[in-house]
């Protein structure tokens, strides 16, 4: 198992940008794909993006496409979101996720390691 702490979440005016963190531990030797998820209040955890274990492939959500960027350094066990032109519709509690294997994925239910969330807070 990988264990997973976000950080980097905020409040932030529309048109702002903020960076999230995912630091991993555990089972970092293993090959994983790195997710984000995020759940607005009331709504169902949604995709965000995901990236490859070598960082070469890249998904997202079509309504992030073009503001937001997804890394990871592998030396360093950590992954990034690089959040730009937010807007208040961002606003949620956005998750990171691990999933030992190699083939990027969209689904919830492919990933078994979670962090505990970190809150971003779009003002508009």
């Amino acid at each position: 198992q990988v264990q997973l702490v976000e950080s980097g979440g905020g409040l932030v005016q529309a048109g702002g940008s903020l960076r999230l963190s995912c630091a991993a531990s555990g089972r970092t030797s293993g090959t994983y794909v790195l997710g984000w998820f995020r759940q607005a209040p009331g709504k169902e955890r949604e995709f965000v993006a995901a990236v490859s274990p070598i960082g070469i492939r890249t998904v997202y959500a079509d309504s992030v496409k073009g503001r937001f960027t997804v890394s990871r350094d592998n030396a360093k066990n950590t992954g990034y979101l690089q959040m730009n032109s937010l807007k208040p519709e961002d606003t949620a509690v956005y998750y990171c996720a691990a999933y030992i294997g190699i083939g990027v994925t969209s689904s919830a239910r492919d990933f078994g390691s979670w962090g505990q969330g970190t809150q971003v807070t779009v003002s508009s």
